[in-house]
C-alpha cells in the first residue's frame, strides 16, 4: 500500500487527468481515450479513495453522483438583479447599438463576442472558494435553488484553484446534441415522451427533485459573467473570462476581441455558418463593451444593460418533402394537421414533422401530400413550413382536405363561422381525454411528475381511466399491470397524484381545462372567488365584473359548469380530497386593501414588482395588468411607460412605493431585507 502522500500525488494526478477527459468527451466531443479506459481511470481514484477516505474531497469526480432527493425547491433571492439581452437582428442594429455606446460614454470602446449558448441561466456563489450555492435565473430577481443538482454536473468546478473570499457568476447550463440525441433514445425506448430540444432536455434535467437523475445525465456549464468578486481586480470582461478559466470554470474558446464595430459584425456573420459545428446550441452571439468601468456609465434600460445585445441568428432553412398530412385532435377537440416529413437537419435537429396549424393556412401556402417544401425552427425551436416549391410539382401531389369526422372516434367536425378551428364534437374521444388528463397533470397545471403520453394512452385504452378525477382512485396493482412499470415507479407516481391533491385552488381551475382559462385567469378567479363551489355558481354578468374576465372567458365557464360531465368529475375530485377552496391569509373584513385594484408600472426604487404584488395581494387587493374603469390605483415607479398618461386620462390615483408602503401596518417591514 503506498504512503499516505504518494497517495495524496497520485489521486490529484488521477483527478486532473478524469476532468481533462470530461472536458474533451462533454464539451469538445473529441475524447481521446476509450470508456474502458476512461473507467479504468474511475476505478483507479474509487480505490484509492478507498484506502484513504481522508483524501475524499466533495470535488471528487467519484462523488458526483447526486445527492438525496428534495421535496422542493426554495426560492433565493439574487444579490445582483439579472437583466436580460435587448436583441439584434441586422447589421443595422448593431451599428446602432454602437452608435448608442459612443454618445452615452464618450468614448471609443473596444467589444468581447461571445457565443450565445442556448440553454438555461445559472447563478453560482462560492465562499472562500467553495461552491455553495446555484441557482436558476428565475424572473431576474428571484430564482430556485438548484445547488444539489449542479454539484452533480461533472465540469462545474465544487472548490477554485485559488479560494477568493467571494464569487458570484453566471453562466449557461447546456446539453451537447449528441448526448441529446442519446438521452431521447433512451425515453423513447422507455416509452416517455422525448425533448423538443437540448435546452429544454438542460432545463428539465436541472429542475429533477432528485439530484441523482441530474446526475444520471450529461450536462455542461459555460461561465461568461462575472457578477461580485472580492479580491481580484477586474478592467475587462476579457479578464473576467481569462480569471474565470484561472479558476477552473469552463468557458468558451470562441469568445473574440474585437476592435471596432465591423469587426464584431464580420465575426457574428462568420458563426451563422459555423454554429453547427459546435456540440452544442447557439442561437446567436452576445456583444459585450470590453471595459467595466463603461459598464457603469452606461447602466441599463428597464429591463436591458446598455453595454451589451444579443445578435440573433436568423432562422435556418432547407428543403424536404411532404409524405403525409396527419391529423390530430387536442384536449378542447381541435383538429390540427401536421405535416410528416422525409427527416432533414435543421439547425442541428433533426426534425421529421411540421405544424400547419389549421385548414385555412393549408390552403394560403396550397401544402399537398408530394409536395418539397421549405421549413425553418422558428426562432430555432418550432418547425414550420414556411412556402411549397411548386416548380418542383409533378402534377402527382395530393390535395389535403379537412375530415368530416374525427379521425378518433368518428364523431362529425363542427367549424364555425367565428373561429379557424375545426373540432371533433365527440363528448368521449379518447384523443381528447388523453390530451386533456396530459394537461390536468402538467407542471403549471397539478404537476403529476412521471406521467408522461405513454402512461396516459396506457391508462386510457385499458380503461382505467375515463376523467382525469380517476387518477386519484388508481391502485398499486393497477400500474404493476402496465408495461414497463416497475414497483418503484408505481410507488412514486402514486405519490406524486397524492401530493397533488394541495396544489390549491389556482392550479386545479388551470388543469379542468376550461377554454381561454390560461394560468393568470385562473389565478384571477381564485382570489375572487374563494372556492370552486363559489365559482361554479358565478353568473356571467358576477364574472365579467372581474378584472382581465372578459365576457369570452365569462361565457366559457358559465358553459363548463352547466356541463353534466363537469359536475360528475368535480364530485369525484371533492370525494379524492382535492383541495378546492383558496387559502387566506386573514377574513376579508380584516384585509385593508380588500376589493381594490392596482396596476404596477416602472422600476420601484426599492420593492421588486413580485413583492409589490405579494404585499397588495396579502392585504386583500388586486393586481391587474392593463390600467381600465375598474383600477383602483395606478402604483408607479420610474420609467412609467403608457400606463401612466392612461391613468391621468381616466383620472385614476397614481401613488408611489412610499404611498403604498404606507396603506398597510407592515408595508416598512418590506424594506429591510
Amino acid at each position: 500500500m503506498p504512503s499516505l502522500s504518494e497517495a495524496r500525488q497520485r489521486v490529484e494526478a488521477l483527478r486532473t487527468e478524469i476532468r481533462k477527459h470530461d472536458h474533451r468527451y462533454y464539451v469538445l466531443d473529441d475524447p481521446l481515450i476509450t470508456d474502458q479506459e476512461y473507467d479504468s481511470l474511475i476505478r483507479d481514484l474509487e480505490r484509492l479513495e478507498g484506502e484513504f477516505p481522508e483524501l475524499i474531497t466533495p470535488d471528487s469526480p467519484t462523488q458526483r453522483v447526486g445527492g438525496a432527493p428534495l421535496d422542493e425547491f426554495r426560492t433565493v433571492r439574487h444579490s445582483t438583479p439579472l437583466f436580460s439581452l435587448a436583441n439584434a437582428f441586422e447589421d443595422g442594429e448593431l451599428r446602432d447599438f454602437h452608435r448608442r455606446v459612443l454618445q452615452l460614454s464618450g468614448t471609443a470602446v473596444d467589444y468581447i463576442v461571445e457565443p450565445k449558448i442556448d440553454g438555461l441561466s445559472v447563478v453560482l456563489t462560492y465562499e472562500s472558494g467553495e461552491f455553495v450555492l446555484g441557482a436558476t435565473r428565475g424572473d431576474g430577481i428571484t430564482g430556485e435553488d438548484i445547488t444539489e443538482n449542479l454539484r452533480a454536473v461533472r465540469l462545474l468546478p465544487m472548490r477554485l484553484s485559488r479560494a477568493l473570499p467571494r464569487l458570484v457568476v453566471r453562466g449557461e447550463a447546456f446539453m451537447p446534441r449528441k448526448a441529446f440525441a442519446r438521452l431521447n433514445e433512451q425515453r423513447d425506448q422507455r416509452g416517455e415522451p422525448p425533448f423538443a430540444n437540448p435546452r429544454n432536455a438542460a432545463a428539465g434535467s436541472l429542475r429533477q427533485l432528485d439530484p441523482r437523475v441530474t446526475a444520471s445525465r450529461t450536462l455542461g456549464v459555460f461561465c461568461y459573467q462575472v457578477l461580485e468578486c472580492e479580491g481580484e481586480e477586474l478592467n475587462t470582461q476579457q479578464d473576467a473570462l481569462h480569471m474565470l478559466k484561472e479558476l477552473g470554470f469552463s468557458v468558451q474558446e470562441e469568445s473574440k476581441h474585437c476592435q471596432s464595430i465591423e469587426e464584431v459584425i464580420d465575426y457574428c456573420k462568420q458563426w451563422i455558418e459555423k454554429r453547427h459545428t459546435l456540440n452544442y446550441e447557439i442561437d446567436g452571439m452576445v456583444v459585450k463593451v470590453n471595459p467595466l468601468h463603461i459598464h457603469d456609465i452606461l447602466g441599463r434600460t428597464a429591463k436591458s444593460p446598455r453595454w451589451a445585445i444579443a445578435y440573433k441568428f436568423p432562422a435556418e432553412q432547407v428543403v424536404t418533402r411532404v409524405r403525409e398530412i396527419f391529423v390530430r385532435v387536442g384536449r378542447t377537440g381541435v383538429l390540427t394537421p401536421t405535416a410528416i416529413l422525409d427527416p432533414v437537419q435543421v439547425a442541428g435537429v433533426t426534425v421529421s414533422r411540421a405544424t400547419l396549424h389549421n385548414e385555412d393556412l393549408i390552403r394560403q401556402k396550397d401544402v399537398r401530400v408530394g409536395d418539397y417544401v421549405v421549413i425553418q425552427r422558428a426562432g430555432d425551436v418550432i418547425p414550420e413550413v414556411v412556402r411549397v416549391l411548386q416548380e418542383r410539382r409533378t402534377g402527382k401531389e395530393e390535395v389535403f382536405r379537412m375530415p368530416e369526422r374525427c379521425p378518433v372516434c368518428g364523431s362529425k367536425v363542427l367549424h364555425q363561422e367565428d373561429e379557424v378551428a375545426v373540432r371533433c364534437t365527440g363528448i368521449a374521444c379518447p384523443a381528447q381525454l388523453k390530451e386533456l388528463i396530459l394537461h390536468f397533470v402538467s407542471r403549471e397545471a397539478m404537476d403529476v411528475e412521471g406521467v408522461g403520453p405513454a402512461l396516459v394512452t396506457q391508462l386510457v385504452d385499458r380503461g382505467l381511466v375515463k376523467d382525469s378525477a380517476d387518477l386519484y382512485f388508481l391502485r398499486r396493482e393497477d400500474l404493476l399491470g402496465l408495461e414497463r412499470m416497475g414497483e418503484k415507479s408505481a410507488d412514486n407516481i402514486l405519490n406524486a397524484i397524492k401530493r397533488s391533491k394541495e396544489r390549491g385552488l389556482a392550479p386545479l381551475l388551470f388543469s379542468l381545462g376550461i377554454r381561454h382559462v390560461g394560468t393568470r385567469a385562473a389565478e384571477i378567479l381564485a382570489e375572487q372567488f374563494g372556492s370552486l363551489e363559489a365559482l361554479a355558481e358565478a353568473s356571467s354578468e358576477e364574472l365579467t365584473a372581474v378584472p382581465e374576465i372578459g365576457p369570452t372567458i365569462a361565457q366559457s365557464i358559465v358553459t363548463f359548469f352547466q356541463q353534466e360531465q363537469t359536475h360528475l368529475v368535480l364530485d369525484k375530485l371533492k370525494k379524492a380530497g382535492v383541495k378546492m377552496e383558496q387559502e387566506m391569509p386573514a377574513s376579508a373584513q380584516e384585509l385593508l386593501l380588500t376589493g381594490k385594484v392596482f396596476v404596477l408600472t416602472g422600476t420601484l426604487p426599492n420593492l421588486t414588482r413580485k413583492e409589490a404584488t405579494e404585499l397588495i395581494k396579502k392585504h386583500g387587493g388586486k393586481v391587474s395588468s392593463s390600467v381600465s374603469g375598474k383600477t383602483d390605483y395606478l402604483l408607479a415607479g420610474s420609467d412609467p411607460g403608457q400606463k401612466h398618461e392612461k391613468a391621468r386620462e381616466l383620472e385614476i390615483p397614481i401613488i408611489e412605493e412610499h404611498d403604498l408602503l404606507q396603506m398597510v401596518p407592515d408595508g416598512e417591514s418590506y424594506l429591510v431585507k
